[in-house]
């Protein structure tokens, strides 16, 4: 018996159901599998993005990207973003599909679970910063006694240099206007591009075959590596599994385009306030200090737990599945 996701609701009932059903959406079967369209999602956006975008980079600014013009570097990124990530999302979602409400979850959420899932991401924002302090701190700690780990971190740190010097770049302003230009390439552009991809193409595909809890974390581990940062992997893990746990959670892309943007957001408002040099520098300098990361660590794990359980008692009472 094939399964027929019609509208909305028949897809929340179906979206576990067994690996060999049938599927069709709106009556159309999809062109290949969804667990196949789901990888093509990663590694075509990957490839697209990091490779083609970065060779696009290279050929028009050439290979001294410190010296390039910053606004035509962030031109380009935007570019890339839009035509790599968003566009690829939109094009597979209607040839594989032939659908975009339903793949794309193009749904208005209620404003109290947007409320609900933005306090959670300003208490899991300063949960992870404490956690890179701790992580960056054992880190170093380890190097000081392993040759080998030393060799990895030294490989690590120089990525991880690339990767500041990047941001650094696009980060750097001298007007309101340049400001502005930030906020809309680095928190706007991303949250619409990576989250119709990820949470809308990629997770749902692999939704329509997989347990969901299984397309959360797939989502989440490939969203994490996707952004080539080293000591802010398992960070970013994270946030993609509550990204991916909220955009299940409402079946509406926006309420995770609104966290991706709030994140990235705090993110710029950081760098402009404290500058370029804590913002880099994570590593603890202290016995104190780790302390106190531990004890902030520990204190917003627990609150985020709170504001997490609220959320699945909001969607207990709204007669939504759960994870």
């Amino acid at each position: 018996m094939g399964n027929n996701y019609n509208d909305e609701d028949s897809f929340e009932q179906n979206q576990n159901d067994e690996k060999d059903t049938r599927i069709t959406i709106n009556g159309f079967e999809p062109q290949i599998s969804p667990i196949t369209a789901g990888f093509i999602g990663l590694i075509g956006g990957f490839f697209l993005y990091q490779f083609v975008g970065g060779l696009l980079t290279f050929i028009i600014f050439g290979f001294d990207i410190n010296n390039a013009p910053v606004n035509g570097l962030r031109i380009m990124t935007m570019a890339s973003q839009l035509l790599f990530i968003l566009l690829p999302a939109i094009i597979f979602s209607k040839w594989i599909y032939n659908d975009f409400n339903i793949i794309l979850k193009l749904k208005t959420p209620d404003y109290k679970e947007v409320i609900l899932f933005i306090i959670g991401i300003f208490v899991l924002t300063p949960l992870l910063q404490n956690y890179v302090s701790i992580q960056n701190h054992f880190i170093e700690k380890m190097a000081e006694i392993s040759p080998f780990i030393n060799s990895i971190k030294s490989l690590l740190d120089s990525l991880n240099k690339l990767v500041e010097t990047s941001y650094i770049n696009l980060l750097s302003t001298k007007t309101i206007f340049d400001a502005i230009f930030v906020i809309f390439v680095v928190s706007i552009v991303p949250a619409v591009s990576e989250e119709i991809m990820f949470r809308g193409f990629i997770q749902t595909s692999f939704e329509l075959k997989l347990k969901s809890r299984w397309a959360i974390v797939i989502t989440a581990v490939f969203f994490g590596l996707y952004h080539f940062n080293p000591y802010g992997l398992i960070p970013l893990i994270i946030l993609g599994l509550y990204f991916s746990f909220a955009a299940y959670m409402s079946r509406s892309i926006f309420v995770p385009m609104i966290l991706h943007f709030t994140n990235n957001f705090i993110a710029i408002i950081m760098y402009f306030l404290i500058g370029d040099k804590d913002l880099v520098d994570s590593s603890a300098s202290g016995v104190l200090d780790i302390r106190i990361s531990f004890f902030l660590l520990i204190l917003f794990t627990v609150i985020f737990i709170g504001v997490v359980y609220i959320i699945f008692a909001y969607y207990k009472k709204k007669k939504i599945e759960l994870i």
